[in-house]
């Protein structure tokens, strides 16, 4: 059986060939993305692609442990990573660092995914310390988000992008093997990758991060929801979907199908 790419191999890819990767909900999902990508995130935009909430903020511990198992089922490469969920480990480092040991325990994933800069320092310092790695995530911070208007970008001006780059340094101190940066104006994000030893991966950032990621709905053209300026869809498999289903309803009125072919017949002895 293939290896696993681990969160240290993750780590060690600062400044050499980009990594890939995706979020991944499901089994299946997994088993399609899981030879092509470095990282899956079990990402708690679950609640806004398959649940139909309006924000992450709804998405609970269960939700994330459960998808977080499917995705192991089905992936056998890729590191998987999943997102703590809002409410389940900004209340204190202890808080955190529970929530985190059930994730893992109950999933065996490679480690955790939480929101948050120099104010989370202590926490994600917590949390490696007692053996699990963590996966930072600066810049648009979507659990804070209630509204769509609420999607603003990140670094904007000179204080805000002095924030998002000690945010980076922050949580690259602390310990995290990667950080994401999210929703960032591209030269604040490049000089946040520039300022940490650990790879950056960009989702609406900059092309110099250390890799990307995209919720793998949006670039496969399935989510109808709400689509950012930096998502790229590479497939419309929405479109696909429909035309699939609108020839075998018109199969099904029209006693087309089922065919000979998919029925079962009485054998004669």
């Amino acid at each position: 059986m293939q290896n696993r790419i681990s969160t240290q191999q993750i780590a060690q890819r600062k400044g050499k060939q980009p990594l890939v990767c995706l979020t991944a909900y499901s089994k299946p999902m997994a088993e399609y993305l899981d030879k092509h990508v470095d990282l899956l995130l079990v990402g708690d935009s679950l609640g806004m692609v398959l649940y139909g909430f309006t924000s992450t903020r709804d998405v609970t511990l269960d939700m994330m442990i459960n998808h977080g198992k499917a995705v192991m089922r089905g992936s056998q490469h890729a590191c998987v990573i999943i997102d703590l969920p809002y409410g389940t480990y900004e209340y204190s480092p202890d808080q955190a660092l529970q929530t985190a040991k059930q994730v893992i325990n109950e999933t065996g994933a490679s480690g955790v995914k939480l929101e948050g800069g120099e104010k989370m320092a202590a926490t994600v310092k917590h949390i490696v310390d007692n053996g699990i790695p963590v996966f930072g995530h600066i810049g648009l911070l979507p659990q804070h988000v209630t509204a769509k208007d609420d999607f603003r970008v990140q670094g904007r001006d000179i204080d805000a992008q002095h924030q998002v780059i000690n945010d980076a340094k922050a949580i690259d101190k602390a310990g995290a093997f990667a950080i994401v940066i999210e929703g960032t104006v591209e030269d604040t994000a490049t000089q946040a990758s520039r300022a940490i030893s650990v790879p950056s991966i960009g989702i609406g950032a900059s092309a110099l991060c250390d890799g990307q990621i995209l919720v793998s709905d949006d670039m496969l053209g399935i989510f109808s929801g709400f689509k950012p300026k930096f998502v790229k869809r590479y497939a419309d498999l929405k479109s696909q979907i429909e035309n699939a289903v609108s020839v075998y309803a018109k199969d099904v009125k029209q006693r087309q199908f089922p065919g000979p072919e998919h029925l079962y017949r009485r054998t004669r002895p």
